[in-house]
């Protein structure tokens, strides 16, 4: 979940970013292609992405196959993300301590090599208790990744140039949105969900290769008797917490998370299974990735200059889908809803992200945004795994109805902070 930063403090913060290394290959120019690291470090995201997106479709239709059974599906996906959200703290410190480039490197590394293990027990049709060690293991390295990404665009561009380098990124991301869902579930209704598993895999494995090459400048020595890691982790949680309307939202998400992660991930494949079928759900999560593809595309050029607003207003109805779902709609009005919440939640991640790069500095934007992270995920292993007990309880219609209701209402209550209505973005001409 992005964290933009107050109003108040960005009379003072461009000096400190201005004072932080950056890559030498064209930042100023505002024209991130112009970058060879960036370029570098688009393709890693993009090979990366394209697995990603492949993942949560054969890896959920993969545990079904083998125990039909939602607390298993729940389990395994669980097992990923309390390590990951565990870990985001800790990404956040070694993300603003070390050379992001290099952290990149390494866990893409480490989660390709987790993903292959994942995928020789879908292949052989192993029992999913065997997936719990390697799911972990693979959440920690999801987790030390997310908070280098959140900062290392700063790294690679400036002004004008985090805007479009954001604009691409997200393109690149909701193309394979749209592609990886509908090929996993053609790959898993054809041939199994552990292929698909082992392409995520190889995108790993590929887009570590591409980062080894970005090759940042070093960061400056530290000197002795500097700040520590647990020092530099506490000054990120005082920057964050000291801005209420920072944590306000990061809350709302906390509520909004729980609920659509648990109704969306752990009940939609099972109501899919018995309904619409794999193949039918990779194309409702594939326009979901249309949605945010056309509108990412249309960020490259629009500006709002007070966006906070219609981007949470607007996030309140990512939360039909949840709706529909319980409602028992078919293939063609989840696809349609998909597609709305996939344009609401684009337009909201394009804005926040680039007020997170532009207001927040730059030696702080990994751990502000672990903290950020942190906070708004931690619901997310509580929603996956009451969400089948509560289904049993009072049945899968009322938990997607009523979840779709209170999620929606939940990105309607920051509003009330008036700071955050106030949040402008400039745009900076070359």
């Amino acid at each position: 979940m992005p964290a933009p930063d107050a109003p108040e403090s960005r009379d003072r913060e461009p000096s400190e970013r201005d004072a932080l290394p950056v890559s030498r290959t064209g930042p100023a120019s505002g024209r991130p292609l112009r970058s060879a690291a960036f370029r570098w470090f688009l393709g890693g995201q993009s090979i990366s992405m394209v697995g990603s997106a492949m993942s949560p479709v054969a890896l959920a239709f993969g545990v079904l196959e083998v125990t039909d059974s939602a607390a298993w599906l729940s389990g395994v996906t669980t097992a990923a993300l309390v390590p990951m959200v565990a870990a985001l703290l800790l990404g956040g410190g070694i993300a603003d301590r070390y050379r992001r480039d290099t952290v990149l490197c390494l866990t893409s590394l480490g989660a390709g090599l987790t993903q292959v293990g994942v995928a020789l027990l879908l292949l052989t049709d192993q029992h999913p208790a065997f997936l719990v060690p390697l799911s972990a293991l693979n959440g920690i390295f999801q987790g030390l990744t997310t908070p280098a990404l959140r900062g290392i665009v700063a790294n690679l561009t400036a002004a004008r140039g985090i805007q479009r380098a954001s604009s691409l990124l997200a393109s690149v991301r909701n193309a394979t949105r749209i592609i990886g869902p509908t090929a996993a579930g053609l790959l898993t209704a054809s041939v199994g969900g552990g292929w698909a598993i082992a392409v995520d895999a190889v995108s790993f494995l590929l887009a570590a290769a591409c980062f080894a090459r970005m090759s940042l400048p070093d960061l400056p020595p530290r000197t002795a008797g500097g700040s520590t890691m647990l020092g530099e982790l506490r000054e990120g949680w005082g920057y964050f917490s000291s801005r209420p309307w920072i944590w306000t939202v990061t809350l709302a998400f906390a509520v909004f998370n729980g609920l659509n992660m648990g109704v969306w991930q752990i009940l939609g494949p099972v109501i899919a299974k018995d309904t619409i079928g794999a193949a039918s759900w990779g194309v409702v999560l594939s326009a979901r990735g249309v949605g945010a593809l056309l509108t990412s595309v249309v960020m490259v050029k629009l500006t709002v200059r007070r966006p906070m607003g219609p981007a949470l207003s607007s996030m309140s109805l990512a939360a039909v889908p949840l709706i529909l779902l319980g409602a028992g709609a078919n293939t063609f009005w989840l696809a349609a809803a998909a597609f709305v919440a996939g344009v609401v939640a684009e337009f909201f991640t394009v804005v926040w992200e680039t007020v997170n790069n532009t207001h927040i500095p730059e030696r702080l934007l990994s751990r502000v945004g672990a903290h950020d992270e942190f906070w708004s995920f931690v619901s997310i292993p509580i929603g996956q795994l009451s969400t089948p007990f509560l289904a049993a309880a009072f049945g899968t219609t009322a938990v997607a109805v009523t979840g779709g209701g209170v999620a929606a209402a939940a990105m309607l209550v920051p509003l009330l902070v008036p700071s955050l209505r106030k949040i402008e973005i400039n745009r900076n001409d070359d």
